[in-house]
């Protein structure tokens, strides 16, 4: 282990000498209980009842590991009515809610330059030596033309929590996110760390300007060493014998989405190199992240993270769950097997720390963005009513209609929908001589009484208080940014959502402040932990306090949870 003394600049003279010395036994001394490594683990869409319900067959390196080693929290719920991927990534690294921290969506849209605004796009920072990727489509971004639009956390208002580790302990902290999606990777390496993340267009990992402008060399080696073309040609196969699995009889549901060249039974092929959606498809496997987790354990060891008694911070977010359960449906053969290969991805990505850094000296986090509903045909084999809304058909409601002849309005007063969010056509409600507040009313009666829909919330009334204390209108005010989100929060009933998704009807669709959407894991093993089950409800806003409070390190800026008093017990 290198000397600490070596990232202290030297003074002269004896008093130096004593005074360098003092500070390396100070040093080391507050490091003791410190972890070398915190390895930040987020599994998109990972529902928490989905590690017990298909634990079957996994080995004791991945989940199990994790489960007996680990402090456990049963209970954790994200405190945000939109439960999408970049929403709970930024409130895991952030320790606030949306209002705060300002990621509202996936996608809001802009009122200055009227145009949708994807949540990390930055024109001002290219992706570095690439021709780049609309990666706002969320299921297949090959389908988007290529472009240089460039990617940045500039949109996340607050710091996050590998900000207050950069600043705290200095450039001799290492930070990085990794993920295949873009947002996964940002979100959580901040404005101060360095985030890669998987471009589909180019079948490779990429950065952009924002973080630097060339790549180092092992990012090339790893490329090179052809893991992504090691698919080529070959399909996803069920990783055991069919008898490990729930799903094993019922691999072709009609509520499936049918991709054309992937298919909807096993096996699933990638097909060719050189196809156009080949890396789509590996995305849409445990592919996805076998790759994530290869490129993370080649920067552990190029980058040299947790070499020395300075805390570093990398945070790997995995993404395959997320992909599969919208094609397949988290009730699933498909979700099912990528559940298992997923443990074995995470026990081979904790065996190589274990190498590398030591476990004992790692503080290992696992938990997820959000979770995901059932598709409305699975639950209706069990008796549960269920259903899929079609906005496309909102403006045609006589509702509707006789509101548009009620206010005058010879054209939509929709500007846009971008779920959950109506943005409503503010130009023309003030050139009619409109009352803002008095049209978001009206809208919101009218769509309250559509079938699907359980609440129509409008931004004026919560601006004003004028609304009841629920838990849902609580998670709404939680979502609430005033320049960002649209003027109506559209909350459809438990068990619906909207299928369509990129122009595909997909089998799940999260974003809803129900149970099912809101439930994900909170697990940390290792360094300092004490193993245990928690079962008391607690909030994702707590677990960013609680990794601050372990380095010693300052809240991130806009941070409104608490730590966690279990860990420290």
């Amino acid at each position: 282990m290198p000397a600490l003394t070596t990232k202290i600049r030297p003074f002269g003279g004896a008093f130096g000498l004593c005074l360098a010395f003092s500070i390396t036994l100070d040093a080391q001394a507050a490091n003791a209980e410190t972890p070398r490594l915190v390895l930040q683990i987020t599994v998109d869409q990972l529902r928490h009842d989905l590690i017990d319900r298909y634990a079957s067959g996994i080995g004791e390196g991945g989940f199990r590991w994790l489960m007996s080693n680990g402090l456990v929290f049963d209970n954790a719920h994200h405190g945000h009515a939109n439960t999408e991927t970049i929403v709970g990534h930024t409130t895991l690294s952030t320790g606030a809610d949306p209002a705060v921290h300002g990621m509202v969506a996936n996608l809001w849209f802009d009122r200055k330059t009227g145009l949708q605004t994807y949540n990390v796009q930055d024109p001002d920072y290219p992706l570095v030596g690439a021709a780049g990727i609309d990666s706002s489509s969320e299921i297949d971004p090959t389908q988007r033309a290529a472009t240089t639009d460039g990617r940045s956390p500039r949109n996340i208002i607050t710091t996050t929590l590998s900000d207050e580790i950069a600043k705290h302990f200095g450039p001799e902290s290492r930070v990085f996110g990794v993920s295949v999606k873009d947002r996964g990777a940002i979100a959580m390496a901040g404005h101060a760390g360095q985030a890669y993340w998987f471009s589909k267009a180019e079948g490779r990992f990429v950065t952009s300007t924002f973080y630097r402008e060339a790549y180092p060399g092992w990012v090339g080696d790893w490329s090179a060493k052809g893991m992504v073309e090691s698919y080529a040609d070959t399909s996803w196969n069920l990783l055991l014998d069919p008898s490990a699995y729930q799903f094993a009889t019922r691999d072709d549901q009609p509520w499936e989405t049918e991709l054309p060249g992937f298919g909807r039974t096993f096996p699933h092929a990638w097909g060719p190199a050189d196809s156009r959606y080949f890396t789509t498809f590996l995305t849409l496997s445990p592919a996805g992240d076998q790759i994530t987790a290869d490129f993370a354990k080649a920067l552990i060891d190029a980058e040299d993270l947790g070499a020395d008694n300075i805390p570093d911070y990398l945070s790997v977010s995995l993404s395959s769950t997320d992909y599969v359960g919208h094609i397949f449906g988290p009730s699933s053969l498909e979700a099912e097997d990528n559940f298992k290969q997923l443990d074995r991805t995470l026990a081979d990505l904790l065996a190589h720390v274990d190498g590398a850094v030591g476990l004992e000296n790692t503080l290992v986090v696992l938990s997820a963005d959000h979770g995901a509903p059932e598709h409305p045909g699975y639950l209706e084999t069990l008796g549960i009513d269920a259903g899929l809304f079609d906005f496309e058909r909102v403006d045609t409601e006589p509702g509707f209609v006789r509101l548009q002849a009620d206010f005058g309005a010879s054209q939509d007063l929709i500007r846009n929908f971008s779920n959950p969010y109506l943005y409503l056509d503010q130009d023309l409600i003030a050139e009619r001589g409109l009352d803002q507040a008095d049209v978001e009313a009206a809208v919101a009666e009218e769509l309250q009484k559509l079938p699907g829909i359980a609440h129509a919330i409008s931004s004026a009334a919560l601006r004003s208080g004028a609304i009841p204390t629920t838990r849902v209108s609580d998670a709404v005010l939680a979502n609430f940014h005033p320049d960002r989100s649209g003027d109506i929060y559209i909350v459809f009933e438990p068990q619906w959502f909207i299928a369509d998704f990129d122009g595909l009807t997909v089998a799940s669709a999260h974003g809803s402040p129900w149970v099912y959407d809101t439930h994900v894991p909170i697990i940390l093993a290792g360094k300092g932990i004490t193993p245990g089950h928690v079962a008391r409800k607690v909030a994702t806003i707590d677990l960013a306090p609680t990794l601050a409070t372990i380095l010693g390190t300052g809240l991130p800026s806009g941070a409104t949870g608490r730590p966690l008093p279990e860990v420290f017990e």
